[in-house]
């Protein structure tokens, strides 16, 4: 892999453009693109799942450094609990917490069915999405949206999908989206989108086999980098390096996880009898006790090691998850490096696995674990320059998407003033 590196350290606008289109144009060797000389304002959402927000310098992503010098950059940013793909993935597109837009975990049950991130016709199914996806907005105040395997495009979301969109494939590569993405740009000023939402998993899935300390992670973040590289060059062909505004976030961190401390449910409930079902993850699981045993399989659980157990209700108020009818009556947040599961399921995962002894990765532990924190960075004539925000929650990006836009934003819990200092006036 070829990592792109640009001499330099203070970046104008100008500069950082000029640099661009000449990395641009000895890469490609092909004539000159087709300048865009008519652009409104425009936001790309570039999604880099678990990312952590001490990547850049941890693994000396050039790209991000750079945009992050000459542009915003978050301390970190919180991501909401639990901190899990598509409950993250949705909050920062409604600036919603979970328990308010109903993607409460990877896995959810409500009303006698079952979600899913698997289960294609799941995701699609609007029923699980509630509030209002920044494509969404934008669309109903009569601009255009596009989306390139962000969560949640896939579902017509009160009734609309973005006129651009994907069927998620995790085969398709990385260049190709970008290079969708700036096709997108291409069409006439009547047909662009003004807000391009687009996702890559390399950090995520090197992080989960890996563990964040890895080698293997260190080249899945650089792979990042690079696939932001490409975007930047493609923009400064175009003639808009400087005038598109990038927001780059993750929707959770990662930890190291040793798999042999592990905790198991069994040791203490009577699953089959004590419960109508449980949602698993290692990190997170949400337990259904059968009518009238609530209080009875909540004391159990609470002998149990790794692992904080709540019911519902009664959960930090930090943590935004006692509201929501789909949040499990019991709800058991496992200690960061540790897993909690049952028997039978460690029995299954370690048998599929290779090398039990090798560190590994999760993620959807309580927020306030340092390793859990997200990234964020901005970049274009919105945001200031070399500006670093305080640490702020991934409800408040909705609404400086909406801000650029120039959009009446739909009810959400964020609050722009908490992020305003970030903005240019």
């Amino acid at each position: 892999m070829k990592i792109t590196k640009w001499a330099g350290r203070k970046f104008s606008g100008r500069v950082f453009a000029a640099l661009a289109l000449a990395a641009a144009v000895l890469v490609s060797g092909a004539a000159a693109q087709k300048r865009i000389r008519d652009l409104k304002p425009t936001v790309i959402l570039i999604s880099l799942d678990g990312f952590r927000y001490d990547y850049p310098d941890k693994f000396d992503t050039p790209t991000l450094k750079r945009l992050a010098r000459t542009g915003v950059r978050a301390k970190w940013m919180i991501p909401s609990f639990p901190t899990k793909t598509f409950p993250n993935h949705y909050t920062i597109a409604t600036g919603l917490y979970p328990e308010h837009h109903g993607i409460v975990d990877n896995n959810v049950w409500d009303a006698g069915k079952m979600f899913s991130i698997g289960n294609r016709e799941a995701v699609g199914d609007p029923r699980w999405w509630l509030g209002e996806p920044i494509w969404v907005t934008a669309q109903r105040q009569g601009q255009i949206a596009a989306s390139y395997f962000y969560v949640g495009s896939e579902a017509p979301v009160k009734g609309m999908h973005p006129k651009y969109w994907k069927t998620y494939n995790g085969s398709v590569p990385p260049q190709m989206r970008v290079d969708g993405v700036l096709s997108w740009l291409d069409l006439p000023v009547d047909e662009r989108p003004t807000i391009i939402t687009m996702y890559f998993s390399d950090t995520d899935d090197a992080g989960h086999e890996f563990g964040p300390d890895a080698e293997e992670t260190r080249y899945a973040a650089l792979n990042d980098d690079d696939y932001i590289a490409r975007l930047l060059r493609g923009l400064a062909l175009r003639g808009i390096a400087d005038k598109v505004n990038i927001i780059v976030v993750s929707d959770h961190g990662m930890a190291a996880v040793d798999i042999r401390k592990a905790a198991f449910i069994d040791d203490y409930i009577d699953i089959a009898n004590d419960t109508d079902r449980i949602l698993y993850t290692h990190e997170i699981n949400q337990i259904f006790p059968k009518p009238g045993k609530v209080d009875e399989v909540y004391s159990r659980l609470k002998k149990m090691p790794f692992a904080t157990c709540w019911k519902k209700g009664e959960l930090p108020e930090r943590l935004h998850y006692n509201d929501g009818e789909r949040v499990a009556p019991i709800v058991c947040s496992t200690e960061i490096g540790h897993i909690v599961t049952t028997h039978s399921r460690y029995a299954n995962y370690v048998k599929d696995i290779s090398d039990p002894e090798r560190p590994r990765g999760g993620h959807g532990h309580d927020n306030r674990y340092p390793e859990m924190r997200a990234l964020f960075i901005a970049h274009g004539p919105a945001f200031k320059r070399g500006f670093v925000a305080e640490p702020f929650a991934n409800i408040e990006v909705y609404n400086v998407m909406c801000k650029i836009l120039g959009l009446k934003p739909a009810p959400n819990d964020g609050d722009l003033r908490h992020v305003r200092s970030m903005l240019r006036k």
